[in-house]
């Protein structure tokens, strides 16, 4: 699916109760439009649109979520709509939902949207629906930059929000709260407790070279620049008095050429000696093959040398 994607909305989409946008049966919308309104205001006939569109059914997505939420190891949980909205034997936990969410707060088109307070939505006609963000910590508390909130007479108030602050993330889930109100101060609290006590202190930076860098044979630069796959950083307690530090499995150099992203090696990181995490080590930049001329030109320029 693309942002770009023309969705049509049906009959059923247009039905939906609860939390919408008002959906016209038989228009067509830009899924990114949909999935902003399901984000910002949680947008049901919008979901069920969207859910159409890429399994061609509500049943058949469900059957995705269900699969996807099994590879991430929610065992508790279990889908039986794509809304939310009050089922038979659907059920979920708050740490099942911050699995669910950590995997979300990956992608960065999705804080486009989360970030919005309050904006108008357009349709095809002409005619607008003001969409409200119903996570309001957006806008009061520092550093709160997404979030999703619920609502079911058996679930209660529910919210799962993330913030950060320098480097750190941290995303805290409260369900079952008697009101709006006291979900926001809970999730506050969580957060506040969560800066004040710990730091995400980044030891290798994505897109940074490395300290180290790795011979190259046969190639136009006799050595190159390394990276990591990903940010490697250790989540700690600010009185940790563990031992962290970092270790490279490299071999001793690789053959050209090599393109720039190139897996050559890892890195882990551990604490107190035991490995906690590993991370691909990959190539920053491109080196070329020698070719016969370049090989001609390196042997006379060592015969000029050795003279």
């Amino acid at each position: 699916i693309s942002l770009d994607d023309d969705v049509e909305i049906s009959q059923n989409s247009a039905s939906m109760g609860g939390s919408q946008v008002f959906l016209d049966a038989g228009t067509t919308h830009k899924a990114g439009e949909l999935l902003k309104t399901v984000i910002v205001a949680s947008a049901n006939d919008s979901c069920v649109a969207l859910a159409e569109h890429i399994s061609g059914s509500i049943e058949n997505f469900v059957a995705k979520m269900n699969a996807r939420a099994k590879e991430l190891g929610m065992n508790d949980t279990s889908f039986k709509n794509c809304t939310g909205l009050p089922a038979a034997e659907s059920f979920s936990s708050a740490k099942d939902v911050s699995v669910m969410f950590r995997q979300l707060v990956k992608h960065k088109e999705y804080f486009e949207y989360a970030k919005i307070w309050l904006e108008d939505y357009k349709h095809p006609d002409g005619r607008t629906t003001t969409i409200t963000n119903t996570n309001k910590l957006v806008r009061f508390y520092q550093g709160c930059d997404g979030g999703k909130t619920g609502f079911t007479s058996e679930a209660k108030f529910c919210l799962c929000a993330t913030a950060k602050k320098s480097d750190m993330r941290v995303v805290a889930v409260v369900i079952g709260a008697e009101s709006s109100k006291v979900r926001n101060a809970a999730i506050s609290s969580m957060f506040d407790y969560a800066f004040s006590n710990f730091a995400n202190e980044i030891m290798l930076k994505s897109g940074e070279n490395l300290d180290v860098r790795l011979a190259v044979s046969g190639g136009k630069s006799k050595n190159i620049a390394l990276g990591v796959e990903r940010d490697v950083a250790r989540f700690v307690a600010r009185d940790d008095s563990a031992k962290y530090e970092i270790k490279f499995d490299l071999p001793s150099s690789v053959k050209a050429p090599v393109k720039k992203g190139d897996k050559v090696g890892e890195a882990y990181l551990l604490k107190d000696g035991v490995v906690i995490d590993r991370v691909g080590v990959v190539a920053n930049e491109d080196v070329a093959r020698l070719n016969l001329f370049d090989a001609i030109g390196e042997i006379a320029k060592n015969w000029s040398t050795s003279k």
